[in-house]
């Protein structure tokens, strides 16, 4: 018969203790997205901010990646490496897709850039293979 007065007579037991817990869980997370951001800041410092992403920023990405698989352009202080035939006409390829994707939608510079910079790497594939 005590068991079931003490059934009865259970309380609830609230934590008022959780509403600090949580501010310093918000505290400490607060304190970890701080310490990334400036991790990010810098590292921009080093490396230095990016340029804006356009148009000009992808042919010429996709360009250096063609170059450096041709063999044309090298790292410094690095040995020079066999040019990759086959990475750099996956590379010129994508730049002839790029090309024919966006026929009609690209400012005359940009069609004048594009144009000049696949002319260039044909040549300079044809050269490499030859």
């Amino acid at each position: 018969m005590a068991e079931s007065k003490e059934n009865q007579e259970k309380k609830i037991i609230v934590d008022e203790d959780w509403k600090q817990e949580a501010q310093k869980e918000k505290e400490i997370l607060a304190a970890q997205e701080k310490a990334e951001e400036e991790k990010d800041r810098e590292q921009d410092e080093v490396r230095g901010t990016l340029p804006p992403g356009n148009f000009a920023a992808l042919i010429s990405m996709l360009t250096t990646q063609a170059l450096f698989a041709l063999g044309l352009l090298q790292i410094k202080g690095q040995e020079k490496k066999e040019p990759d035939l086959a990475l750099a006409k996956y590379n010129i390829d994508m730049l002839e897709t790029l090309e024919e994707k966006t026929r009609g939608n690209l400012t005359q510079e940009e069609q004048t850039v594009l144009a000049n910079t696949l002319n260039e790497l044909r040549m300079g594939y044809v050269k490499i293979a030859g």
